[in-house]
């Protein structure tokens, strides 16, 4: 059994708690009315960022990239997102629930190995 859909349905779950993890830092770490729209547009620029600067053919993609970027570009926004979410949750004082996003990601990355080298080849 190939662990590739395991890694892309992992990978899938980390985006959305980094997305998620930037909108409760904006609830939990700034004081109306900051608060009312940081919970709104930093989940929106991080998915946006994240949907727009894509490696041409990446097969973990739809192959499209709107913004096209050298694979080192498209792995360290990877990290700033995904490990972002660990230090959004830590801004916003929940350092278990940081510490468990960022355990994740690491063993995710490790894991990863073989996509890490496909990016860094392109």
């Amino acid at each position: 059994m190939s662990l590739k859909p395991v890694m892309l349905a992992v990978r899938f779950l980390l985006e959305l708690v980094a997305v998620v993890s930037f909108g409760i830092m904006g609830w939990l770490a700034f004081d109306p009315p900051w608060r009312y729209l940081t919970v709104l547009v930093l989940p929106v620029a991080v998915a946006v960022a994240w949907g727009t600067f894509a490696v041409p053919d990446d097969p973990s993609r739809n192959g499209a990239a709107p913004v096209a970027v050298p694979g080192a570009v498209r792995l360290a926004l990877e990290i700033l997102v995904l490990g972002g979410g660990a230090v959004a949750l830590w801004a916003a004082g929940l350092p278990v629930a940081a510490a468990i996003s960022a355990i994740v990601v690491l063993v995710y990355q490790a894991l990863a190995y073989d996509r890490v080298g496909w990016l860094l080849a392109r």
